[in-house]
């Protein structure tokens, strides 16, 4: 990997993760990692371009069905996919197919581009990574392995101890808090070859006081009925919370920083 390169454009590929779920902004949108990484990109290339067509709780099938052809078909400089996870998390999982799906994602995707990053996932620690590790574990193994064939970048998220800490995660349990996105724009940013700007971003948070028996059971109960409960019922009803939602950046234009 070169230090300090020159890339012009950037496309972003994938689910709530990469759409920025739920790095909040006060319009109601959300920024996340691949926006940040964006702008700083952008503060290094004049008429640098951005796009991300990442869509919350798009399957790996939807993603290539829905974008890895028009990501492919834009060149940019760098390509970002991750895909799979929300998979993983189903009841019921045919990780074949995924390994299969992701396959075909990086074989469109890794001649498009001069980069093709891909990602171990962060996992937060607790129960429920423990019951899907096994699933994750073999997603990842995946992702090693189309990384080596096809010369694409692997950022290791899961191994990061940083981002298993429950406190850069939202109250739902499934996305990073603002502090967790900004983490994972440095280690990309850092993987592509730039100076770090925080090379502490893996390392372990500092150590608090934590939460009380009963701040943590009510923490559980809102938890339960605000989004594990609704998560439920999408999946027995076969909706997602990305139906009918478009792309959150469909065409590769110049960046322009929202503030």
């Amino acid at each position: 990997m070169q230090t300090n390169p020159t890339y012009t454009s950037l496309v972003a590929v994938g689910d709530s993760f990469t759409e920025g779920m739920s790095d909040l902004l006060p319009d109601g949108t959300y920024r996340g990692w691949a926006d940040l990484l964006a702008a700083r990109m952008a503060a290094r290339t004049p008429g640098f371009r951005y796009a991300n067509l990442a869509v919350r709780g798009k399957l790996i099938g939807q993603i290539v069905a829905e974008q890895v052809d028009t990501a492919a078909a834009m060149g940019a400089d760098v390509v970002t996919l991750v895909g799979g996870l929300n998979d993983t998390l189903r009841p019921k999982c045919d990780m074949g197919r995924v390994r299969g799906l992701l396959t075909e994602a990086v074989e469109r995707l890794a001649p498009s581009c001069r980069q093709l990053v891909l990602m171990r996932s962060p996992g937060r620690r607790g129960p429920v990574l423990e019951r899907f590790r096994p699933r994750m574990e073999e997603l990842f193994a995946c992702v090693d392995e189309l990384a080596e064939r096809h010369g694409a970048l692997v950022v290791d998220l899961y191994g990061a101890p940083s981002l298993g800490d429950p406190r850069v995660w939202d109250v739902d349990r499934l996305h990073l808090t603002a502090e967790g996105h900004r983490r994972v724009a440095e280690a990309v940013w850092q993987g592509l070859g730039y100076q770090p700007e925080d090379p502490q971003w893996r390392s372990p948070m500092p150590a608090t006081v934590p939460p009380d028996w009963l701040t943590r059971r009510t923490a559980d109960v809102r938890f339960a009925r605000q989004h594990l409960l609704p998560w439920i019922g999408r999946r027995l009803t076969g909706r997602s919370s990305g139906d009918g939602r478009p792309a959150k950046r469909p065409e590769l234009l110049p960046y322009e920083d929202p503030a």
